[in-house]
């Protein structure tokens, strides 16, 4: 066995472990990856959910809010515009 056959051995180990890392750190980033692709899912139902709550309560809740809102201001403006015919103009002539 001389220098040449060590040297050979060497090689050959350092390949193999080369290898056997690689295919680990292929593994552990194939694993890495379905489960950012889950968590991204699971994110995307959670958004599309949260976005079929606020539909659902924009068209529920606040547009008809927003029309007795209207309503209520009308009635205030025509009670305003009513008084003002009625109000007794203050102050008087200067001779």
């Amino acid at each position: 066995m001389s220098i040449d056959w060590f040297r050979d051995l060497i090689i050959c180990i350092a390949g193999v472990v080369a290898a056997g890392v690689l295919i680990f750190i292929s593994v552990l980033l194939y694993s890495l990856y379905h489960r950012t692709k889950s968590i991204l899912d699971s994110m995307e139902a959670t958004s599309t959910t949260i976005q079929g709550v606020t539909s659902y309560i924009s068209e529920e809740v606040v547009k008809p809010l927003i029309q007795v809102v209207a309503l209520v201001q009308g009635i205030r403006q025509g009670i305003e515009t009513i008084g003002k015919f009625f109000k007794k103009e203050e102050g008087g002539k200067d001779v």
